[in-house]
């Protein structure tokens, strides 16, 4: 998925929200702020993908700043506040009657976590509002490909989870127990360091998603997506052992589009931008479950 013009302007607005939460250090932020100008004047290109502009901005602002997580404290935030809301949401995955609602449900549970990023923007939520988006995903459901997903998911085995934000991993734990119970193992994946609010190991011990996936890797680097120049080896051959992968969130979605697909994938995600939307033929601000084979 290739940059639209307006892409450059959100690169340079979430730089800016994100070397002041990094410093309070004035000549500090000048100079990062300079050097992302510098950056999207060099790399900004019809060809590029932001995701690959935005792992290297993260990149300079934690080194030049020395804040390994100017996301910390947000992250913390919003995995105690999802956790809060978690009840609500199993209660509305458990009203499905059969297995094959349930995993409805729970997709869309984990599509409404997608909500959960900061600093996009004209992208706006509250925790509060969480509850009813839940009560409406159905409703706010552009592409539906959940019964196709699950149709082809209940007969393989082997399924990698590519979780996306801190917070949104709550819900994830829905979808995730979900697959279990269909009999399938879940190789549940987080990002190795600190990417803006994207989930690591530390946000993993907070959600419990570890007691429910069969086993917890990372992709082996902090870069945002899904890189193949940038993930270990080691990921990599778990990436490509995979029956079905099941990616979260709009970085993924910028990246994995960029391959040949070589097994099902299902794309969970909600378009916060125009540049995602369009590329799924969307509105923006609706939630998709896109199923690419």
């Amino acid at each position: 998925m290739k940059v639209e013009p307006e892409c450059a302007s959100c690169l340079l607005a979430r730089a800016q929200i994100q070397i002041y939460q990094a410093t309070t250090n004035p000549a500090l932020r000048f100079r990062c702020m300079a050097e992302i100008v510098k950056l999207i004047n060099r790399d900004f290109r019809p060809t590029t993908i932001a995701a690959d502009i935005g792992t290297t901005r993260d990149r300079i602002i934690r080194q030049l700043t020395s804040n390994p997580d100017p996301y910390r404290q947000i992250k913390k935030e919003a995995n105690t506040k999802a956790l809060k809301l978690l009840p609500q949401a199993k209660k509305y995955v458990q009203t499905g009657h059969t297995q094959q609602e349930r995993f409805k449900k729970a997709c869309l549970c984990a599509i409404v976590g997608n909500i959960m990023e900061f600093d996009i923007p004209g992208h706006k939520f509250t925790l509060r509002s969480i509850p009813k988006i839940i009560k409406d995903a159905a409703k706010d459901l552009f592409i539906d490909d959940i019964d196709k997903a699950y149709n082809i998911t209940k007969k393989l085995d082997n399924v990698l989870y590519l979780a996306d934000n801190a917070g949104e991993i709550i819900f994830d734990t829905l979808l995730v127990e979900q697959l279990k119970n269909m009999g399938l193992k879940v190789t549940y994946a987080v990002k190795s360091g600190p990417v803006i609010n994207d989930a690591t190991l530390e946000d993993v011990e907070i959600s419990n998603i570890d007691k429910l996936a069969d086993e917890i890797v990372t992709t082996g680097t902090d870069a945002v997506g899904l890189l193949k120049k940038q993930v270990s080896p080691e990921f990599l051959k778990i990436y490509d052992q995979a029956d079905i992968v099941f990616a979260k969130g709009m970085g993924y979605a910028e990246t994995i589009t960029e391959y040949n697909y070589t097994k099902p994938h299902l794309h969970l995600l909600r378009t916060k931008c125009t540049p995602v939307a369009n590329y799924f033929c969307a509105p923006r601000d609706k939630n998709i479950a896109k199923l690419i084979t």
